[in-house]
């Protein structure tokens, strides 16, 4: 069975772009669905390429449904093919594609690439993939240019809003008394991996963490015997510190 890299490079039909190293992203993440039962949402036609390359990866039982601005993508529409003509930044449009599609195990946003476009598309269609599946997002390069509202740490970016997500996979363990916010989005995150231009959500309900020890123990360990230590050695360093603020009080008295 050919991978997904060899049968774009002997591809010779409808126009596609991509960066070489994604190929070894969609393996990681496509391989297991291979000759299965899928949907498949893309956002961005263009050419209609795509639609293609997906059909002789997957199979012949892969529906696949396509979202484009350019209402000539209409045209582009074949056997078990979709296609929504509309703005990705639109909530009322991908509101109604909702409604049309049943649950996607796969989601790829190769659309537009400005800031507004991943972020609507993403906070309004993350919903739809199923639980298990794959939100994939394509050229994130973008995140750091200007002429797409993107640049260097400008919390504007699709990058920056990825990151602060991060967060919300250690919301068990937070201490401090802020608790991190999670939504239906960031609840049903079971990680993200960031790769050269890709962002790839693996969504799955988590579940409230636990932990378990089994066994005997056979000695003290030496973590237990270090952090008491380290205790022992902040509380002396505290109380020095309060004699030493009462010498000083006590030794300014009257003096400017």
């Amino acid at each position: 069975m050919k991978n997904i890299r060899d049968l774009f490079y002997e591809h010779d039909e409808n126009l596609i772009h991509k960066w070489d190293h994604y190929f070894e992203v969609y393996e990681r993440y496509f391989s297991k669905y291979r000759g299965q039962k899928l949907n498949i949402l893309e956002i961005g036609i263009s050419h209609g390429g795509s639609i293609q390359l997906w059909k002789k990866y997957f199979g012949k039982d892969v529906q696949i449904f396509a979202i484009d601005i350019n209402p000539e993508c209409e045209k582009l529409k074949q056997e078990n093919t979709t296609i929504f003509i509309g703005s990705q930044s639109d909530p009322v449009f991908l509101t109604a594609v909702k409604q049309k599609i049943p649950m996607m195990d796969i989601i790829i946003d190769d659309g537009g690439h400005t800031m507004d476009q991943q972020k609507i598309s993403f906070e309004h269609l993350y919903s739809k993939v199923k639980d298990g599946g794959i939100y994939l997002i394509e050229d994130t390069h973008t995140s750091y240019w200007h002429q797409f509202h993107g640049g260097y740490k400008n919390p504007n970016s699709f990058i920056e809003y990825s990151k602060n997500m991060i967060d919300s996979l250690y919301d068990e363990h937070v201490e401090n008394e802020k608790k991190i916010k999670i939504n239906d989005i960031t609840k049903s995150i079971n990680c993200i991996s960031f790769f050269d231009s890709v962002v790839v959500f693996e969504k799955k309900l988590r579940k409230k963490p636990f932990h378990i020890q089994k066994g005997i123990e056979t000695i003290k360990p030496l973590l237990d015997r270090t952090l008491k230590k380290e205790t022992l050695a902040m509380k002396v360093r505290k109380k020095l510190s309060g004699k030493k603020a009462d010498s000083f009080s006590r030794n300014s008295k009257g003096k400017l």
